[in-house]
């Protein structure tokens, strides 16, 4: 005669095998369905490294780098643009240079006439720069043919001195703008507000 417990026991085994049989016939429904098996961990990776490159690429931080020195104090401008890159010219008040290459000296913020068109002062010509800035024009054109992604924007990025003269800012916009550089934009530091 059984007992109460073993009637117990037989039911739950009972209820097990009916449980194992129900989950055994669903699984073998959805295989001949066409549901996935398994996790594709390929197909997950792909996904996480696109959504790695958008992430990146539409990132927001300024690719520009400005070496600063003792010789160049940029002013401060409550602007909410960011930067764009473009060809740099750095003018402090020791030395001019494009894209971080030095291009020549300058005497307490100034263009020496020595260095310009003819040797004369009134001169806005400066060779030295226009050979630099035409060689980064020339460069940005070359990547533009085979990259329609970057094209020749004709931009310049000038950071000066907040203490630069008027006169030697023209000499260097009247010189990119012979080198085919026609916009500019003035580099500031960002204040906090």
């Amino acid at each position: 005669m059984p007992t109460a417990s073993n009637r117990t026991a037989e039911f739950r085994l009972e209820e097990d095998k009916r449980k194992r049989d129900f989950r055994r016939r669903r699984r073998k429904a959805r295989e001949a369905a066409g549901e996935i098996k398994e996790l594709n961990i390929v197909a997950m990776m792909d996904m996480m490294t696109i959504l790695l490159v958008f992430l990146l690429k539409s990132y927001q931080a300024s690719t520009i780098n400005v070496n600063m020195s003792e010789h160049l104090a940029i002013p401060a401008s409550t602007t909410q643009l960011h930067p764009q890159e473009n060809i740099t010219v750095t003018v402090s008040m020791e030395e001019l240079t494009v894209n971080d290459r030095k291009v020549l000296d300058l005497l307490r913020g100034t263009i020496r006439a020595r260095d310009k068109e003819g040797g004369k002062e009134e001169a806005f010509y400066v060779g030295a720069v226009y050979d630099a800035l035409k060689r980064e024009v020339d460069k940005q054109k070359y990547i533009a043919q085979f990259n329609k992604s970057a094209p020749f924007s004709g931009r310049v990025n000038v950071v000066a001195d907040k203490k630069i003269s008027y006169r030697t800012l023209m000499d260097v916009l009247y010189t990119a703008g012979q080198a085919e550089l026609g916009e500019y934009k003035f580099m500031v530091l960002k204040a906090n507000q």
